[in-house]
Parts: C-alpha cells; sequence; structure tokens
C-alpha cells in the first residue's frame, strides 16, 4: 500500500489528486492538505472584479468532491518536512497545522510515500510596502479580493457618476512580479464597465508594469501569427490599449504605495510617483516559507527549497550568463533531485532562470517579470507528476517516462476584454512553446506555426467555455477525465 500526500488543491493539486484517486486501487490512499476548503477556478476572478460573476460562480468546496471518490482532506497548511524522517517516525512525513474551524490550531504530523508539493505561490504583498487588500490597492488574486476590488470600483464608478473624476492604475506592484496576463485583463474589464456606463469622459486608466516591453508577459514576449501576418506581442497589446486610449508606463518596479500616491522606480534608475483613485496591483509570488529537516532536525529546507521558496526539482540551478541558458535547463519530471520520492508541481517548483531577460537598474533593483506557470502549465504538470506515481507504484516502473517540460509544451491563454454575449471581446493567444528554444527556432524562438493571436468575439466565447467546461472537470461531474487540462 502507498499514501501519496497532496500539499495544495488548487489546479496543479488538484489535477494530480484526482488523476491518482482514479487510476490507483483503494488501498493505496490519495491525501490532500489544503489552507482553504474550497477550490477555486482563478481564471474567473477578473469577471467578480468587475462585479458580472459572484464569487459562488468560481468556487466549490472540496471535502464533499473527495469524500465522493475516497481522498482523504485535511483542511491545514504545511510547516515543515521531514523527508527522513526523525527520531520517532522512520519515514517522510509533514508538519501541519490546521487552518478549519473545528480544528484551528492543531499541529499533526501527516506521513507519507510519495510527496507532491503543489502548494502554489505566497502572495507577497508585504514585499512592497501599503500594498494589496485592507490597504492601499486591491487585488484580483483570489475569490474575495476580486470582491473587495469590486466595491472599491464601485465607490469610484458612483462617484464619476456625480461628475467627479477618476484616475484608475492598473498593471504590476512588485519590481519581479509575474501575472501581467492576469492585470492586462483586469483593466480591459475595468475599461469595458466604465464605457458601458458612458463615463470615459470622466475616467483616466493607466497601465503600469515592471516589464521591459508590453507584451512581454514573464516570457520575453513572442512573435505571433495574425491575420496571415507575423507580429509582435509588443505590437498585439499596445494596439489594445491605444484603441481604448489607455496610457502606459513601462519599465517600472513599484517600490511603495501610499493612500492615493505610487512610488515606482525606473529601469534608468529615476524615481517617479503616480496618483491614483484606484489601483489594482499584482504582488511578488515567493513559495510559503516551509520549513525541512533530516532525521536529526538539522535544517535542510536549503537543500529542498531556492531562497524563494519554491521547491528545487529536475532543473539546471548553476549560475550562468543569461545568453547561455538552454530549454534544456527546464525540468521535465519535476522530481526533486535529493529525494526521488518528492516532486514539486505548478508553481511550487523553482524555475531555473527567469525566461524575460534579467534587467537591472543603476540602483541594483531587478525590474523583469519572473516565469509563469499559472493555468494550462500547472494542469499538465499535475497530470504528467500523478501518471508516473501510478506507474510507479501499479508496476515498480521509476523510469519516469511521462514528461512535461516548459520548454516544449504549449499553451493557450485568453484575455477578457468585456461580458456579453454580443458585447464581449477577447485577445486569444498561443505559444509553443513556453520557453523559447533558440537551438530549435532560431528565428523567433518558437514555432511559429503554432504560436497565434487573434482578437474578436469568439475567443470571448471561449473564455466563457472554458470557466464551466473547467469547473465541471474540477468537480467530477461525467466524463471529467475526458476534457484537457
Amino acid at each position: 500500500m502507498a499514501r501519496i500526500l497532496v500539499l495544495g488543491a488548487g489546479i496543479s493539486g488538484h489535477t494530480a489528486s484526482t488523476w491518482l484517486r482514479k487510476k490507483l486501487s483503494k488501498k493505496h490512499e490519495v491525501v490532500v492538505v489544503a489552507p482553504t476548503k474550497h477550490y477555486h477556478w482563478i481564471p474567473s476572478n477578473i469577471w467578480i472584479g468587475v462585479g458580472r460573476m459572484t464569487p459562488k460562480q468560481v468556487k466549490f468546496e472540496l471535502e464533499p468532491r473527495y469524500k465522493r471518490v475516497g481522498i482523504e482532506f485535511k483542511q491545514a497548511k504545511a510547516v515543515s518536512v521531514h523527508p527522513e524522517g526523525d527520531k520517532m517516525i522512520d519515514k517522510g512525513f509533514v508538519t501541519i497545522e490546521y487552518t478549519g474551524q473545528n480544528k484551528a490550531g492543531e499541529v499533526e504530523k501527516v506521513e507519507y510515500d510519495f510527496l507532491i508539493n503543489a502548494t502554489g505561490p505566497k502572495l507577497n504583498f508585504e514585499g512592497t510596502e501599503g500594498i494589496g487588500p485592507g490597504k492601499n490597492t486591491v487585488s484580483v488574486c483570489s475569490f474575495d479580493h476580486a470582491e473587495e476590488a469590486w466595491k472599491k470600483l464601485q465607490e469610484s464608478i458612483t462617484k464619476m457618476e456625480k461628475g467627479e473624476k477618476q484616475k484608475f492604475v492598473i498593471g504590476t506592484g512588485h519590481p519581479g512580479a509575474t501575472c501581467q496576463g492576469a492585470a492586462f485583463e483586469y483593466i480591459l474589464n475595468v475599461y469595458h464597465e466604465i464605457a458601458r456606463r458612458k463615463l470615459l469622459d470622466k475616467a483616466e486608466i493607466k497601465w503600469l508594469t515592471n516589464e521591459f516591453e508590453l507584451g512581454d508577459f514573464g516570457m520575453g514576449g513572442a512573435y505571433v501569427k495574425r491575420g496571415g501576418y507575423i507580429t509582435s506581442t509588443k505590437t498585439f497589446t499596445e494596439s489594445f490599449l491605444k484603441e481604448r486610449d489607455i496610457a502606459w508606463i513601462k519599465r517600472a518596479g513599484v517600490k511603495k504605495v501610499e493612500k492615493g500616491k505610487i512610488h515606482y522606480e525606473l529601469l534608468d534608475g529615476s524615481e517617479h510617483e503616480e496618483s491614483f483613485d484606484f489601483a489594482m496591483l499584482i504582488p511578488g509570488f515567493t513559495g510559503h516559507g516551509i520549513k525541512a529537516f533530516n532525521k536529526i532536525s538539522e535544517d535542510i529546507t536549503g537543500d529542498l527549497f531556492a531562497p524563494n521558496g519554491f521547491m528545487k526539482v529536475d532543473a539546471d540551478y548553476s549560475k550562468k550568463p543569461f545568453e547561455e541558458w538552454k530549454a534544456s535547463d527546464w525540468p521535465s519530471t519535476y522530481q526533486n533531485p535529493l529525494y526521488k520520492n518528492i516532486f514539486a508541481a505548478g508553481i511550487a517548483f523553482a524555475p531555473p532562470h527567469p525566461i524575460s531577460k534579467p534587467m537591472f537598474s543603476p540602483n541594483g533593483t531587478g525590474i523583469f517579470p519572473a516565469p509563469p506557470r499559472t493555468g494550462m502549465p500547472s494542469g499538465v504538470i499535475g497530470k504528467v507528476i500523478a501518471q508516473n506515481l501510478i506507474d510507479w507504484i501499479k508496476k515498480g516502473d521509476t523510469s519516469l517516462k511521462h514528461r512535461a517540460t516548459m520548454s516544449k509544451m504549449g499553451a493557450a491563454c485568453i484575455v477578457s476584454a468585456g461580458y456579453g454575449m454580443l458585447n464581449g471581446a477577447a485577445a486569444t493567444m498561443t505559444v509553443s512553446p513556453i520557453v523559447q528554444d533558440w537551438e530549435k527556432y532560431p528565428t523567433y524562438g518558437r514555432n511559429i506555426k503554432y504560436t497565434v493571436g487573434e482578437a474578436g468575439l469568439a475567443g470571448h466565447w471561449l473564455k466563457w467555455f472554458m470557466h464551466y467546461m473547467f469547473l465541471h472537470k474540477a468537480k467530477g461531474y461525467p466524463l471529467w477525465w475526458m476534457l484537457p487540462e
């Protein structure tokens, strides 16, 4: 009998646990530990943040879903990993602290034969003074954050309806933040809601980003086929903003936010301020600060985790110039190199290097996006880890033949620009691979045949379809396993 412990119930963790439970017999245990009781379809937070959806439409309770199929669920957070056990326990275990109301604060040691770290990111609001819910800016990183964003947005809309002008600043709130796509989608939806109310003459909307050029999106930008032509994501992105008279500030690292004022540094080292009435800024991401200890209780956190708190896997973490990094540096099995029964999925794994070129100001501030690993890549990675563990447990096959490197994996992104059957629109983009492979594709770094960008109503319909399709899949409704990751 094997016990698989999955830390996290987001896209990657939920995907891994449900595939494990489907393919393994009930004599094997699948245990999921997550600090919140809900599964949450994050891409639809944008619509909560503009009042077009409610939190109930993007979430459901995990325990009934897991109980139905025989997955044990513990509402708790991981505190420490003990891959060798300790003096009392002769196998790997994780110390958890319960967060649910019935057991909140209780600590437990959960043993495992295999561990999947799918904890996702910590939203590091503390990394930028003054940003985040309850402070000076709002967020759309969770359904409750997005709900607060909508309340604040309504306040600004009400003021505009009374004739008062409002300034909206939306973008990244840390010099190394990622998820530019989510912020970009939100600014387009905010614009749509203001335009729908015929209040554009009362609004000033500005995009603030740490990207060197617009359309970088943490993946070094891309060239896409569009309407029979090849164009850059820079042009693709700028055109969306220009069409809506949205100004932008790029190469900006936000350092501090006060009430109504953003302090930021540009890549040239100059310091600036930007006023606002409403601001939504994406924070930086880090790992959750989970500690690791060996059998004699020595701290081995640095062996399991990178300095940013994400877990080390089968990647090349050697220090070398950006120009020497290769597509082959990226992991494919997500197995920890020291402890072969430990894996990290989705955002929880430590990237070997940025995809966008690292840029530093004369003051030494790194102002460039971290690599994105959300959405489709997270789901694919979670499934591949599950497939390898299924082979390992059922057949004794430790070869890890299932692979999912981001330097070969494609991904699709749909950025909505409104809401409604006839009035919505979306920018749809596919990239293949996510991480450029300049050896295989020396001209563009990617396969231009499958790297495509289009805009229009059809993409918006697809975004709607994906919302319902992936919630159907996550809830385990009939034939869920036939839907893609």
